[in-house]
Formats: structure tokens, sequence, C-alpha cells
């Protein structure tokens, strides 16, 4: 069907059998694996992207406004498209229920793609926001389908380690973000026509492409087929009162969200700013490190004059003070470079936080098929709590990007990994969407509030040294949240889906 074979892969149910996961996988179901990947992928590009444009796109929306109030409209924005995230998740979740995965796949990965699109054209912070707004309502309604797609069309032994290579793929998508920006921020070193940051949202609008392969090969599971055609059933699905009238799946939903809440908060409260971390603690490096070579480059041409504007230029920059007219175009020039520098930071961080990711939630699946979920999931926040504690607290050299990064990425995101199997083992075929996505999702209206927290808290420690330092350690204790629900949510390994 569809010019796929769709013959039935063999069902080995034996959690002791030793063949591999994949040879219970048939041509279907790896086209199956292979878009709710790309989509997860590309959304997670998308995000990626407004992740590291963000400091660059304040800049040039607010040239003469103070750093601090960049840094809060930066976290304004943040917060606006962690609540359409939101929004999305919520209302395209139960849209998945109801109209089928597939379709609202397509309809998610065009909203997200081309609002990300229409983010280059920004004028404002307040068009931006909007915008960013928009593109939240894709990125949240895309994961809950994709999940439950996955899971109801996969073989049950091969589902938890499907779903952990789902989410882990999603990790390129954060490393090609990562290298788009240093490519760009390089190249802004040597001039642009246009500002880098729009060409990133920009790019970020090619993912549209997927919804036409979705659209010509891609068809309904089974599963949701079923539960679509039972009369008694089919007013039933995605029903919000149906999630939470019936005991099980209301408290599933709501431990489930508590659990939720722990990841997210942390990644995008705190870990998504760790390339910021990143070159702020580089900046004066930057800095001294171009002066330095422009010096050179004056002193071997015997150009003195030059030498000496050079060196007062930079005592200007590091000492946050205005330049003299005459050394404007200089400074502008030079200042270029500084950018490009610092991005090599920033992307450095990125890069190394996400082959953690990569790694962190590829390994969700056979840790937690080999331990079971609950204490996986135990060992993910611990080691989310102290390996992003000790980043925030002690990164200073270069060297340390590349040993505390992949680690915090490593615990962080392997709860995402974790999330993407967990969640669909928790609720029945024609609730999986809805309460996968209200599990999810609902956890980020309250993560809207973490980049404002973490703003407030920078205001509190401002007579400290470094204020994103103290702030970003004491949010850490949201990791230590999802300890206190875990025992009250059920042990799934090696369980069926609940029908």
């Amino acid at each position: 069907m569809h010019g796929i074979d769709a013959t039935p892969a063999p069902q080995d149910l034996d959690p002791n059998s030793s063949r591999p996961w994949y040879s219970l996988l048939n041509r279907y179901h790896w086209f199956v694996l292979g878009v709710a990947a790309l989509g997860w992928l590309f959304d997670c590009l998308d995000q990626q992207l407004f992740v590291l444009a963000r400091p660059a796109a304040m800049e040039g929306l607010l040239p003469t406004a103070s750093q601090a109030d960049r840094v809060w409209w930066g976290d304004i924005s943040t917060s606006v498209f962690i609540a359409g995230w939101a929004t999305g998740g919520l209302f395209f979740g139960m849209l998945g229920d109801r109209i089928g995965r597939a379709k609202t796949m397509i309809i998610t990965i065009l909203a997200y793609s081309l609002c990300t699109g229409l983010s280059a054209a920004s004028r404002t912070v307040y068009d931006f926001a909007f915008y960013r707004f928009l593109t939240g309502l894709g990125v949240g309604g895309e994961f809950a389908v994709g999940v439950a797609l996955v899971a109801e069309v996969m073989p049950g032994r091969a589902r938890p380690y499907a779903l952990g290579l789902l989410q882990a793929l999603s990790a390129i998508g954060n490393i090609s973000a990562a290298m788009i920006n240093l490519g760009l921020g390089l190249a802004d070193g040597e001039g642009l026509p246009i500002a880098p940051w729009r060409i990133m949202f920009l790019i970020g609008a090619f993912p549209a492409l997927l919804a036409l392969v979705i659209r010509a090969r891609l068809r309904e599971p089974e599963a949701w087929q079923r539960a679509s055609h039972d009369g008694l059933v089919q007013k039933q699905l995605g029903s919000y009162r149906e999630l939470f009238s019936h005991p099980v799946w209301r408290r599933h939903a709501l431990l489930g969200l508590v659990l939720a809440c722990s990841g997210v908060i942390g990644l995008w409260a705190i870990g998504f700013y760790s390339p910021d971390l990143a070159r702020r603690v580089q900046q004066p490096v930057a800095i001294e490190k171009v002066y330095a070579a422009q010096i050179s480059a004056a002193e071997a041409a015997n150009d003195t004059p030059r030498v000496e504007q050079l060196a007062r230029i930079r005592d200007d920059v590091l000492q946050q003070r205005d330049s003299a007219a005459s050394d404007a175009d200089v400074r502008d020039s030079t200042d270029r470079l500084v950018r490009g520098e610092l991005t090599k930071y920033q992307s450095a961080m990125a890069v190394c936080i996400n082959i953690g990711a990569f790694l962190g939630m590829f390994c969700f699946g056979p840790v937690s098929q080999r331990i079971g979920r609950k204490p996986t999931f135990v060992i993910a926040l611990l080691g989310a709590f102290f390996s992003t504690a000790a980043l925030f607290w002690h990164l200073e050299e270069m060297w340390q990007i590349f040993v505390l990064g992949p680690i915090m990425g490593f615990f962080q995101l392997a709860l995402f990994g974790g999330y993407a199997i967990y969640f669909p083992e928790l609720f029945p075929t024609r609730l999986r969407s809805t309460g996968t996505s209200f599990c999810y999702n609902v956890g980020r209206f309250l993560a809207a509030f973490g980049p404002l927290i973490k703003s407030q808290l920078n205001v509190y420690f401002s007579d400290t040294s470094e204020p994103m330092r103290y702030a970003g350690v004491t949010m850490c204790v949201v990791f230590l949240v999802g300890l206190v629900v875990l025992p009250f949510l059920p042990e799934t390994r090696n369980q069926p889906l609940p029908e």
C-alpha cells in the first residue's frame, strides 16, 4: 500500500528474546520511524535556531536598548514561544486523536516551518514574539502526534528502542542549527548583506517540504483506525473530559505533568541558556584575541597610528565605554570579528550539549528495558541536577565546554528520551495523543514562567559578579521535583500499550 511494503513484521513479544529489536521491523515501520524522526528533528532544528539567534535578534531589534533590556525581551520571547508550544500541544494533541496522526502532523510541520520563516521578517520585538508564538503552536503539536504514531505502529518489543531513537535523532537537528549558527557567524565577520539571525530563521522554513512526503505516503495506524470506527469510542476520541473523569488516566496525566515539568523547565530555563553563558564567559577572551591579531597586523605593517587606535578602542570595549566618532568605523568592523569569535564558543557549547543529548536520549531506551522506566528516570534526574549545577558554577575555560557540556546534555535530554517512551505507555489508544500532549505541554505553561523567574533571579543576584551563574544553580532544584512523583506512577517495562 502507498508503494511501501506493509507486510506485518514478526511480533516477537518475549522480552527475553535474543533477537535484535530492529529485526522486527518491516519497510513501512522504518518509513514511519523515518518520517516521525525527521518531523521531530526539523522541529528541534527550528527550536535551536531560535535559541542561538536570540541574542543577535535582540541586538538587531533593540539597537538602542541596554543589555539588561535585551536580555529581558529575549526572556519574554522565549516565554511566549513556550506558551505557544503548550497551547499547540494541547490543541493538536486532541486533534491528533480526532482526525488522525498523519493529518495532524502535516498541519503542525507546516505551522512551525512557515512561522519560523516569518520570524526573519520581524521589525520589532512585538511581531517577533507573535511569530514565535505561532511557531510554538506547531512545535508543541508535532511531538505528541509523532510519538503516538510511532508507539502505535511499532511492534511491542521494538517500541521503546524506536521511540528512544526517534528522540535521539532530534539532536542532529540541534547540532545542525549550531553549525548553521557557526557558519553564518564566521561569514558575518567578513560582511553579510543580511543579518545572520534573519538568514537562520529563513533556513528554518525548509522543513515544510516534509509535509508533502507525509501527505503522499503516510497512513493512519490500525489502532487509531479501529478506535475511530468504534461507534461507542469515536465520540470519546481526544476527550479531555474522559481523560479527567477516569481515575487512572487522570492520575497518570497529573503525575506525568509534574514529571515533565522537571525536564522541560530545567531545559528551557537553565540548559538552553548555557550557550549564552559560554558566550559571556568567553567575551573578554574573544575581545583580547581579536584585537591582539589586529594590533599584530598593524605592527607588522609599521602602522603606529593604527596600533594606537586599536589599543584605545580595545580599552573602550573592555571598559564598556563609547568610542570617539573617529573610531566608529574601526570599532564596528572589529566588533563583527568579535561576534564571529563568540559564535565559535556559543556553537561549540551547543554542539557539545547535543552530542551528549544524542547519547542520553538513545541510551534511555535500552537502560530502561533492563532496569525499568522509573529507576532510569531517577538516574537521569539526579544526573541532570548535579551536571547542570556543575556547569553553571564552574564554567571558565574553553576545555570545560567540551567536558561539562556533553555530560549535562546527556542527563538533561535523557529525560526527554524517557518522556517519548513512557508517556504513550500511560494512556489508551483513544487518549494516547491527548494524554501524552497534556503531560508534555501543560508543563510548558509552567515552564513559560521559567525564563522570567531566571530573569528575576538575575536581578536578585545582581550584586554578585556573575548573577547568571547563581540564578542557574538555584533553578537546578527543579530537577528534584520529578523524584517526588515517581513512586506514584506505574512501571510499564515489558507491558503492552493500554487499549
